[in-house]
């Protein structure tokens, strides 16, 4: 029974979906976040900053337990060195929004008010990218059941896809947005201005490091 256990081992799809889910936390107080910093109430922000690092602190001992059953198993279905990149690249979804709390906690600056509905949108396109993400890491599982092929491998492909789609849009509000910002210049201080722009690069690196992982799960499923 130990040979067997030494070769197939544990399994890492469960702990790599708790991993999704966690991540997926860390994005979901970024709207919280908006909010509080449109209210002033920045003792909130720095309360949820601390969350996000709970959070994240999760995330990584997912990420080394990933990382620890894969270096257990000798036979995978799939590439160990592709599904240590996705957990990798994921991560940095993570690690995204704690840099954009940490850009909100530094500096007590108040969000003009013509810029609230657009950055509301950007976010919950963000979360459009983000979600389909969760959702192709949940079915990426399930497919380890049926040896990625077949109708489900279409789907998650299909979900795959549509991260590429939605973080498009994502990228055209992110540009329509930075126009608007700096359309205040004159009306704004300067510093404000820098501050809404590290908000909207912080915020569009979540979208784009939410992309690249969904590019590896896609280089995984073609190789099968």
């Amino acid at each position: 029974m130990s040979l067997i256990s030494d070769l197939f081992g544990k399994s890492p799809f469960g702990p790599l979906v708790e991993h999704s889910k966690t991540v997926h936390e860390c994005v979901e107080l970024i709207q919280p976040l908006l909010e509080a910093l449109i209210r002033e109430d920045y003792e909130e922000i720095h309360f949820l900053q601390d969350k996000i690092s709970e959070l994240e602190y999760q995330a990584d001992c997912i990420k080394h337990e990933v990382r620890e059953q894969l270096s257990k198993r000798y036979f995978m279905p799939v590439d160990k060195i592709e599904l240590e990149r996705f957990v990798r690249r994921q991560d940095k979804v993570a690690d995204m929004v704690q840099d954009f709390a940490v850009i909100l906690m530094i500096r007590n600056t108040k969000l003009h008010p013509s810029l609230h509905d657009q950055f509301f949108a950007f976010i919950n396109q963000i979360f459009q990218v983000t979600g389909l993400l969760l959702n192709a890491a949940v079915e990426f599982q399930n497919l380890a059941e049926v040896s990625f092929s077949g109708a489900e491998a279409r789907v998650v492909l299909s979900l795959l896809q549509g991260i590429g789609e939605e973080e498009w849009k994502a990228d055209r509000l992110a540009r329509t947005l930075s126009k608007s910002i700096y359309k205040l210049e004159g009306e704004e201080e300067t510093l404000n201005i820098i501050f809404y722009e590290k908000m909207l690069l912080a915020l569009g690196n979540i979208a784009n490091q939410a992309e690249n992982a969904g590019d590896i799960l896609r280089t995984i499923l073609v190789q099968q």
